[in-house]
């Protein structure tokens, strides 16, 4: 049976072995620590440096195929990997568009793919003209290593963003400017496609974001447009065609009183996509390993009208376990899924699922489950 190598050893990597246990194919993780999520759920672990390619190779000797809980790891390293005769899944030509904003804006647009104005910022005076293109505000990013949040920043004036850029300036972190949208909700496409060229897609979900950490999924996104919905979907698969995706793609979107807009990439599972354990056919985390391994992919048909995901997020007290009984109690509907990462306030520790045809009473259980779990009885 073929072995997966999963680079990083986050949550994402400890639900595709959940997938990987199904499939009957070996998952093996390249972990930082011992005591990271995956690594206290995966049998063959090996703790290394994903940015050292020693460690990388390896790890990658003896795999069909390697792939990644993460955008971190350098392109040089993916390629030397490539060079050696690993398949890595997606390849190092694909993922720079996931690693770097900038050159991701620059491939989209001169592709013709609907995404916000942007700009390079090297120096204060190019936001400042920027800014008289687009007005004010104006959302400066790290084109590199930026994620739920990190990195981006709302200026209302230059004045605002002179210490940033000049910090970064003096770092070597390449920034860029985009425009403020004013959307209407944020959406998320999640396709697969296989080296042989077989593309899937799941429904277009709505995401509900707060201070740039995704808090809900709502999957499908209600009340979105059938031909809009088929569009977003279409967009997104065009794009995994035209950059050369194998495995999963996910594409964060603007929806827009004028359409849709492109506003990030993932090339790996992602948060928007965890839903899909209990509400598709078959879970981001499967059709990520039938992606990569050249499988037929599975069904992305939805289990129920409507499934709920709901991140729980730390708060002051670690005894989550201690919940438990309540929320299951409360509701044996609700299906807990927890990362065995160290609570921290604010952390992602896990989410809560839940499936059904009456959206406001799914909103209002996976709610009550998540806040529960984070913080006790109120």
């Amino acid at each position: 049976m073929p072995v997966v190598g999963m680079i990083g050893g986050g949550q994402l990597a400890r639900m595709t072995q959940q997938a990987a246990i199904g499939l009957g194919v070996t998952l093996r993780v390249l972990s930082d620590s011992a005591h990271a999520s995956a690594a206290r759920a995966c049998a063959d672990v090996r703790i290394g440096d994903h940015g050292s390619l020693d460690d990388l190779s390896a790890f990658a000797k003896g795999c069909d195929a390697v792939t990644f809980d993460h955008e971190h790891v350098p392109s040089d390293h993916i390629r030397a990997l490539e060079a050696g005769g690993i398949a890595c899944r997606p390849g190092a030509d694909a993922l720079l568009h996931a690693q770097n904003k900038l050159i991701m804006r620059e491939r989209l647009s001169a592709a013709g793919v609907p995404s916000p104005r942007f700009s390079p910022v090297r120096e204060p005076a190019d936001l400042a003209a920027f800014a008289e293109r687009t007005g004010w505000p104006v959302v400066l990013k790290a084109a590199l290593g930026g994620y739920d949040g990190k990195g981006v920043w709302v200026f209302h004036s230059v004045d605002e963003a002179r210490d940033v850029i000049d910090g970064a300036v003096a770092r070597g972190v390449e920034l860029l400017a985009e425009e403020h949208v004013p959307f209407r909700r944020e959406l998320a496409a999640l396709v697969a496609r296989s080296p042989y060229g077989q593309g899937a897609a799941y429904p277009i979900v709505e995401t509900v974001q707060r201070d740039g950490i995704c808090h809900e999924v709502i999957a499908p996104a209600p009340g979105l447009d059938e031909e809009v919905a088929a569009r977003a979907q279409g967009l997104a698969l065009d794009i995994a065609e035209r950059l050369g995706v194998v495995g999963l793609l996910a594409v964060e979107m603007f929806e827009t009183d004028s359409g849709i807009l492109v506003n990030e990439l993932a090339m790996r599972p992602h948060n928007s996509g965890h839903w899909t354990i209990e509400g598709s056919r078959t879970s981001q985390f499967e059709q990520h390993l039938r992606a990569v391994l050249d499988l037929p992919l599975g069904s992305t048909t939805p289990t129920a009208p409507y499934t709920v995901m709901a991140n729980v997020l730390g708060g002051a007290d670690p005894a989550v376990y201690d919940r438990y009984i309540h929320v299951m109690a409360h509701d044996p509907g609700v299906k807990v899924h927890f990362y065995g990462k160290e609570v921290r306030p604010g952390r992602k520790i896990g989410h809560v699922t839940v499936l059904g045809d009456d959206l406001d009473d799914l909103l209002a259980r996976a709610r009550h489950a998540a806040d529960y779990l984070r913080e006790g009885p109120r």
